[in-house]
């Protein structure tokens, strides 16, 4: 029987796409596994126990290390957000002259490699004589994650259905009523999209972190490259396992919160 060239075509997608998703999901079922081992090295399995897991409860450098990182991108995910909604208002009017230079500007962030990015922070800090610590982290963290958050915003803004606000303000609606019971509802999915991302991005972030955190403060990325540069990995195994699950649970809610908002709109 010979085969079309479509379902030949189809095939080598489907091919491809499950080779590259094995590459992908292997290395993190592995690690998941291993997390589980009764073993300090992963040399092959030993036995399957829970005790990397209870000790990753008893440890206070974890416990600490996981409290800076949430308060950290708490904050930065709060002010980025904020900025980024300024921002990218700020931009609506394409008539204004600098919005190509500050778009550009915006853009330039994105582009430009974190170690260039951390150690340009850290000569700042150093020159301007404040001390790295927790301070230097969060303005490290909003620098980079509002570009991402003006950009998501905007592209929202983008498709922005602007007969809506016309048709409130020939009605007589004032416009702190249209911006917040019109336009800020429709704009609710992009920002909380553009939060989502700036809160994992600043989870995740360790390269400028580590130019800008100084010593005595650590989040979970620096704990954890410490902590392997000692070769206790099994633990890093349980608290990556921990942290897949905590982001597969802000999977499934920023899902549910979509559909609930997509439906009341």
């Amino acid at each position: 029987m010979k085969l079309s060239p479509t379902k030949v075509y189809k095939g080598l997608n489907l091919t491809a796409f499950s080779l590259v998703m094995i590459f992908l999901y292997i290395p993190i079922l592995i690690l998941i596994v291993f997390s589980f081992n009764d073993s300090r090295i992963i040399s092959g399995w030993q036995g399957f126990t829970f005790k990397y897991y209870i000790q990753l409860f008893h440890n206070p450098a974890i416990g600490e290390a996981f409290r800076n990182t949430m308060l950290i991108a708490g904050l930065s995910t709060v002010i980025s957000t904020t900025l980024g909604i300024m921002a990218a208002l700020g931009l609506e009017n394409k008539q204004f002259k600098a919005r190509k230079g500050l778009l550009a500007l915006i853009y330039t962030p994105l582009v430009i490699p974190d170690i260039l990015m951390g150690v340009s922070l850290a000569l700042l800090f150093n020159f301007t004589r404040i001390n790295t610590g927790m301070v230097t982290v969060l303005i490290a963290h909003v620098t980079f994650c509002i570009s991402y958050t003006v950009i998501v915003i905007q592209s929202r803004l983008e498709g922005f259905d602007y007969s809506l606000v016309e048709a409130a303000a020939d009605l007589g609606a004032k416009p702190h009523y249209i911006f917040w019971r019109i336009k800020f509802p429709l704009m609710l999915p992009g920002i909380i999209a553009a939060a989502l991302l700036a809160f994992t991005l600043s989870i995740d972030d360790f390269i400028i972190t580590f130019f800008t955190s100084g010593r005595g403060f650590d989040t979970l990325p620096i704990y954890v490259e410490g902590t392997i540069r000692r070769g206790t990995i099994t633990t890093i195994n349980a608290l990556s396992t921990l942290m897949i699950g905590f982001t597969l649970f802000l999977v499934v809610i920023t899902k549910r919160i979509r559909k609930i908002l997509i439906s009341a709109l």
